[in-house]
């Protein structure tokens, strides 16, 4: 059985015997690979930082050449690993981080250290976390339980703003309704109904004040049978905007909005390569304006804006 934390106040895991040992020792979960593990990537931290003080020390001078570089090099390297085996506080952040306490507790935001301060997985800086999870990757433990791996998977969707979420949640089955017969992206319709309806703040309000359910703007043009509603709408007229009262389509619900969306991009010869380019949010975007379906000189860059920073379907 190999024990890294005999070695690991004396070998830097620079060494490839060495660091295949950890990961070997890591495989088992132990609490001793960790330590060791967490000793090892604060020495090589500290060494990093030395590195990084000495390339910006100026270097020209009689006393530099290849030996006192080399020389200097292995300096550092033992004051790092002394410094490391004295500690710093980073080893004991990530041990706390990486041991299966710290994966349970970071799923349960009620656990705490034993100063009593709450454990955050993400409290660990990325500038710091990458370096020793692309070095150690093998070395993070598994997730206690499965309310731990929902943690973890939600945390994308966590991240986003609260409107966000909420549009996204009460719209996508509707669009996943709609890409099946249209072949276009549910989250690439999700925004650009969030771009024609202000995320579902700004969706035109009948004269008795209810909602008209049109998330895409759609006109009623002259061969429209359904309901209509009146609203003021911003249209671009050789780049300059003027503002019109125009008849817009009127529905039953959000998702009867979807389907007629759908339909219109279907029976509309317009937007016939728009379907055939579907499936680059470049591509889509850029079609629908050459296809005329807004005035806005500036639409495809807002819809690209909104599908790839926002949404995540």
């Amino acid at each position: 059985m190999i024990t890294p934390a005999d070695n690991s106040s004396n070998d830097l895991a620079i060494d490839s015997k060495n660091l295949e040992s950890l990961k070997t020792a890591a495989r088992q979960n132990s609490p001793e690979a960790v330590k060791a593990a967490a000793k090892q990537f604060e020495a090589l931290f500290l060494n990093m930082m030395m590195k990084s003080m000495r390339d910006a020390a100026p270097q020209e001078g009689m006393f530099d050449n290849s030996q006192t570089r080399l020389y200097t090099s292995m300096l550092d390297q033992q004051m790092s690993q002394n410094l490391a085996s004295r500690g710093v506080g980073l080893a004991d952040m990530l041990i706390r981080q990486l041991s299966p306490q710290g994966v349970a507790n970071a799923a349960n935001p009620a656990a705490a250290n034993a100063d009593g301060t709450a454990i955050d997985a993400s409290s660990l800086p990325t500038s710091v976390a990458n370096p020793f999870i692309d070095r150690f990757g093998a070395l993070r433990p598994a997730p206690a339980n499965e309310k731990s791996v929902k943690a973890v998977n939600n945390k994308s969707a966590s991240s986003q703003p609260a409107h966000v979420q909420a549009f996204q949640e009460r719209l996508a089955a509707h669009a996943e309704e709609a890409s099946r017969t249209t072949g276009i992206p549910a989250k690439f319709m999700l925004g650009q109904a969030a771009l024609e309806s202000g995320w579902g703040k700004h969706v035109i309000k009948r004269a008795d004040g209810s909602s008209s359910h049109n998330l895409f703007g759609i006109k009623a043009g002259p061969n429209w049978k359904g309901k209509t509603v009146t609203a003021v709408t911003t249209e671009y007229v050789n780049g300059v905007p003027q503002k019109r009262t125009e008849k817009f389509r009127a529905y039953e619900s959000y998702a009867d909005s979807f389907r007629d969306y759908a339909k219109l991009l279907r029976s509309n010869p317009r937007y016939e390569k728009v379907l055939a380019n579907a499936s680059d949010v470049k591509d889509f975007a850029q079609g629908l304006q050459r296809a005329g379906y807004a005035t806005d000189p500036h639409y495809a860059a807002k819809l690209q804006h909104i599908i790839n920073r926002n949404l995540s379907v």
